[in-house]
């Protein structure tokens, strides 16, 4: 892919790297000269210039790249160079940093950003997915805030240990995508026994997200009294 990055710093650079050592094509827009460092990331093409200016957006060839990541120090920078790639450049994919948790609400379709990454929020999630046992820990919010990539780790003497995947009754809109245990990544089949500290990923809808809570919640020690997790045995298993 093209890619074309809006701000140089620390952030920015470190995200170019990553990309061109994945094979993708990268642009640095960097608006304050002293921070123009060519020999930090030598494979990137630079262009000095203000990421919110349309003008030199059009001739930094914008219109051509595939995906758009405003990554600056600046929140508002980050949401004028966003709606502009996305309504001015008709970018596919625009992804923004946010800076301040407290401007998160902003950082919609309605800017032009399909998917909005919080440094504090995002670390905050990794370390309760890192100190949480049998609860809900919301990782990170996909397809405009539509979905959410959740995780759970299954307490040591779970009573799901040994009971198939499909033994899972998920609300709809929710799906199991992969089970990490140990060193490996599963891709969940309806037989696959489930395990004690097994860290179980799941996508919901925002909708489903509280429902998935509550069923989730009931996992204990305890053999429970209703069928699989609380639901009852009518409703349809969803992987």
């Amino acid at each position: 892919m093209k890619v074309a990055i809006a701000g140089a710093g620390a952030v920015g650079r470190s995200i170019a790297r990553e990309l061109l050592r994945s094979g993708h094509d990268v642009m640095l827009l960097e608006r304050q000269l002293d921070h123009i460092d060519r020999e930090s990331v030598p494979r990137a093409i630079w262009v000095h210039a203000d990421a919110c200016e349309l003008q030199l957006l059009e001739d930094a060839g914008l219109q051509d790249y595939e995906v758009v990541i405003a990554a600056t120090g600046d929140d508002k920078a980050n949401l004028v160079h966003s709606l502009l790639a996305k309504t001015e450049f008709g970018v596919r994919r625009v992804v923004a940093r946010v800076n301040d948790p407290r401007n998160e609400w902003l950082f919609d379709e309605s800017w032009g950003v399909d998917v909005a990454v919080s440094t504090p929020r995002l670390l905050a999630s990794l370390v309760e997915e890192a100190v949480s046992v049998g609860d809900l820990v919301r990782l990170m919010t996909l397809r405009q805030g539509q979905a959410n990539l959740v995780e759970l780790t299954l307490p040591p003497d779970t009573t799901l240990a040994g009971k198939p995947v499909r033994s899972l009754r998920l609300p709809r809109d929710s799906a199991l995508v992969t089970i990490l245990r140990g060193g490996r990544v599963i891709v969940p089949q309806p037989d696959d026994p489930l395990e004690g500290d097994d860290e179980l990923l799941f996508v919901a809808s925002t909708e489903a997200e509280e429902e998935l809570r509550s069923v989730l919640a009931s996992i204990g020690t305890a053999e429970p009294t209703t069928p699989a997790l609380g639901l009852t045995p009518s409703q349809d298993a969803e992987y």
